[in-house]
């Protein structure tokens, strides 16, 4: 069944920050205008950041990519970026300053594909994150994305010899067929070839990325890619729906896009079909389900941060297309979708030679504070501890969201046998976390994201 009664489709928006970054404006039009690094991190705490390096290449860009990335690097633009990245992680070190204690506690390589570098390149990348930021990749978890066919047995070696604890490839599926569908060329063979390369490496959690609701998929294909999966035995797996976003390439084929009048609800009710029997069949083949999208296997290690988990502040993010977090602002770089635009940011990225200064961001006050906590905690499976809130910002969230909060119960999706101390979703509000993390955003940050003009 779709979502109908409620009137709204369950596939609104994809909510893995708060707030969203087409809220973020250039602050140098803000009052204060552009801040300084030294400044913003003057007063937080450093002693359990995490660190984000993000690597804008791929070797092919996925129809349903709106991802900050460009296809391939023509004239050592790799080692221009690089350089700049070097830049970067030098003057975000010396603005954490030496008054406190700086430790990192986890580390992320993202994109991108940050594999469309080369083995040296990636010892590069390592070097760039601990000699200049002083993060010790071997005693952190460390996750680093991939794809099929940049899984090269030379480049895993690093990243393994580097302490990489946990490789997240995107297969999407293991049907040719839909993989055609979602614009993204490549066979199964290459895929299982790549597998087989990432488990000789003997990193210790792999995840493979699956999509349902390409044109085509059914039940009985989606089974196909699911089992396909599960026979690598991934410690982790991630099941998206499907997006048709402005810009990319399925978007400007059409394939699957909202019509004219309101949601596809055919499309809606294919989708969460397809996510009820992905669910189903990873439960019970010994996952535990963490969020909507992230199942874990019940005896698998702990390869790095849980979806949505980053509520917490002290995320440093380096690169063109990486954003960080502080408990006042959350600032990156330009973002865009067209390729033409992408280039011209990362151009401009790899000249700079002065990143002391925030350039563009939203802040967050207290009362934004508490709806990214609410939200980005509801949307885990555990749930959110009430007590933990009010230690925190010392009210209860039932009072400070009563009308959210109503909402959700009346739909279904808080777990009524859950009991006072804890809020959590039930099977319904976790099968519809893209409806309901939307309605937590406040009126501001919708005006914001409304007012974004896509590039």
């Amino acid at each position: 069944m779709t979502d109908t009664t409620h009137g709204t489709s369950p596939y609104l928006s994809y909510v893995y920050a708060y707030p969203h970054k087409t809220a973020y404006r250039p602050l140098d039009g803000h009052p204060a205008g552009r801040p300084l690094l030294s400044e913003l991190w003057a007063a937080e705490r450093k002693d359990a950041l995490s660190l984000y390096l993000h690597i804008p290449f791929c070797e092919v860009r996925c129809g349903f990519c709106n991802l900050f990335t460009r296809i391939g690097a023509p004239e050592e633009l790799t080692t221009r970026y690089l350089d700049a990245l070097d830049r970067q992680a030098t003057a975000v070190r010396d603005a954490l300053g030496d008054d406190g204690p700086v430790r990192f506690a986890a580390a992320a390589f993202g994109g991108g594909t940050p594999t469309f570098l080369t083995a040296g390149e990636l010892e590069r990348l390592c070097d760039i994150a601990e000699k200049r930021t002083g993060a010790d990749l071997g005693a952190v978890p460390l996750s680093v994305e991939t794809s099929p066919s940049t899984a090269t047995a030379d480049r895993l070696a690093v990243l393994a010899d580097r302490g990489t604890t946990r490789i997240s490839i995107g297969v999407q599926s293991f049907v040719d067929a839909e993989a055609r569908a979602a614009v993204r060329p490549q066979h199964r063979s290459e895929v299982e070839a790549a597998l087989g390369r990432i488990r000789d490496a003997r990193i210790p959690v792999l995840n493979i990325d699956l999509i349902y609701g390409i044109e085509g998929q059914t039940e009985a294909s989606w089974r196909t890619s699911l089992d396909a999966a599960l026979a690598w035995s991934p410690e982790e797996l991630y099941l998206y729906p499907l997006y048709v976003r402005p810009l990319t390439g399925l978007g400007r084929l059409g394939t699957g896009a909202e019509e004219p009048e309101g949601p596809d609800a055919t499309w809606d009710e294919q989708r969460l079909r397809l996510y009820r029997a992905g669910r189903d069949h990873l439960l019970a083949h010994g996952y535990e389900q963490v969020s909507m999208r992230m199942f874990r296997r019940a005896d698998a290690p702990h390869g790095g941060p849980d979806d949505y988990a980053c509520q917490t502040d002290g995320m440093i993010g380096l690169g063109c297309g990486a954003r960080s977090y502080t408990s006042s602002l959350h600032y990156s770089f330009d973002y865009a979708v067209e390729m033409r635009e992408i280039r011209g940011i990362i151009d401009g990225f790899t000249t700079t030679t002065d990143f002391s200064r925030a350039e563009v961001g939203r802040y967050v006050d207290d009362g934004e504070a508490r709806r990214r906590h609410l939200l980005q905690s509801l949307l885990q499976a555990e749930g959110m501890r009430p007590a933990e809130y009010r230690e925190r910002f010392g009210t209860d969230p039932r009072e400070d969201f009563p009308a959210e909060l109503e909402l959700f119960a009346g739909r279904g999706w808080l777990d009524g046998s859950a009991g006072p101390g804890l809020l959590r979703l039930s099977p319904e509000g976790l099968a519809h976390s893209d409806a309901l993390g939307p309605e937590l955003f406040s009126p501001a940050v919708r005006v914001a994201m409304a007012a974004y003009e896509a590039k």
